[in-house]
């Protein structure tokens, strides 16, 4: 009997929920690996494809992070490999180094990360949509700036201003939770 709609299997869910929870993470180490934010998309792409197919050998409560990110250098690799870059791909010494640093850091930097979604949920959302236009992979602060209606000048003040403010907010909520 088929499943009802909108309800998801509960492999696929937990796989999605432990992919999405790294996705940044993930993101941030294959990075390291290629040369653009394009090659990334490509390889998170494929990553996350070959996760879902392998996620039946995931040992349970071990870390995901470094397993995707094994399976993350691999297909970075192979990507690199695919388009005739042989010169930009680090020996495996090193990419292995790097998964693994990644994989170490697991959730160090996740109390900063929860208290941060709050802090950019306290925003508005025109100022929300300022700071994650200005930051996104590839942008160009005078297109961000022309599409808010100000000149570079006010709009890069006005995303110092915000970030300062979230800093703000980041160190009130981080000795709030260790209190």
């Amino acid at each position: 009997m088929p499943e009802p709609a909108g309800h998801l299997n509960p492999p696929y869910e937990e796989f999605v929920r432990l992919f999405v929870a790294h996705e940044g993470r993930l993101r941030g180490f294959v990075r390291t690996l290629l040369p653009s934010w394009a090659d990334v998309d490509e390889v998170m792409q494929e990553t996350s494809l070959v996760a879902w197919r392998k996620f039946g050998r995931f040992e349970r409560g071990t870390n995901f992070m470094a397993w995707v990110a094994t399976i993350a250098r691999f297909e970075a690799l192979d990507h690199l490999r695919r388009r005739g870059r042989e010169h930009l791909v680090f020996s495996d010494a090193v990419a292995d180094m790097m998964a693994e640093e990644a994989a170490q850091e697991g959730d160090t930097f996740e109390p900063q990360r929860r208290a941060l979604d709050r802090c950019l949920a306290k925003l508005g959302e025109t100022q929300r949509e300022l700071l994650l236009l200005s930051y996104q992979p590839g942008a160009r602060l005078h297109e961000v700036a022309a599409r808010a209606g100000r000149s570079v000048q006010g709009h890069y003040k006005a995303v110092q201003r915000l970030r300062a403010r979230l800093l703000a907010c980041v160190e009130g909520e981080l000795k709030r939770d260790t209190a």
